[in-house]
């Protein structure tokens, strides 16, 4: 079976801890890639050179690049926003693609209602008013992998995940 194409693109993001946090969940859930647009993530980089490594070694191998263009980073890749609209699916309704690009927008702002338009759909995540933009990415990734067919084997993926102060088990 092919594996599923994974892409995260962020519109203009401005905080590095953020990112960091989008890379590990990136890392977690097996995303191929994350872009971003925008200046203001590359500039709050360069004020604060010392932002805590967040991301960890899960992380390590996706590409992380800026892009001028979301919609052309798409890659005929099917475009889902993930954005507090007006007629959006609620996430927990909605069956994801096999493949896909999920666009998120920036922490202070709202996507361009021209990516809104281009977008194969649009869901939002039903909670009492807007979460932080890592906690974001986090549960739609969870809600992907919950809603998958994928076969795991769990102690496997248990063993391989957590880290050397680990080693409980059940009895």
């Amino acid at each position: 079976m092919k594996q599923a194409i994974i892409h995260i693109g962020l519109s203009n993001p401005k905080s590095p801890l953020n990112v960091a946090s989008v890379m590990r969940a990136a890392g977690n859930y097996r995303v191929d890639r994350v872009v971003y647009t925008g200046e203001r993530y590359p500039r709050a980089l360069q004020r604060n050179p010392t932002i805590p490594k967040l991301s960890r070694k899960v992380s390590k191998d996706i590409p992380l690049a800026q892009v001028e263009c979301l919609i052309a980073a798409a890659d005929r890749l099917p475009i889902v926003c993930v954005e507090l609209a007006e007629n959006a699916i609620a996430l927990p309704e909605y069956q994801h693609p096999q493949n896909a690009l999920y666009i998120f927008g920036p922490e202070d702002g709202t996507l361009e209602q021209g990516i809104i338009d281009r977008a194969d759909a649009v869901v939002y995540i039903p909670t009492v008013g807007c979460m932080n933009l890592a906690a974001t990415v986090n549960v739609l990734l969870y809600d992907r992998l919950a809603k998958s067919r994928q076969a795991i084997d769990h102690n496997e993926l248990i063993r391989q995940s957590r880290d050397t102060n680990n080693t409980v088990k059940l009895r």
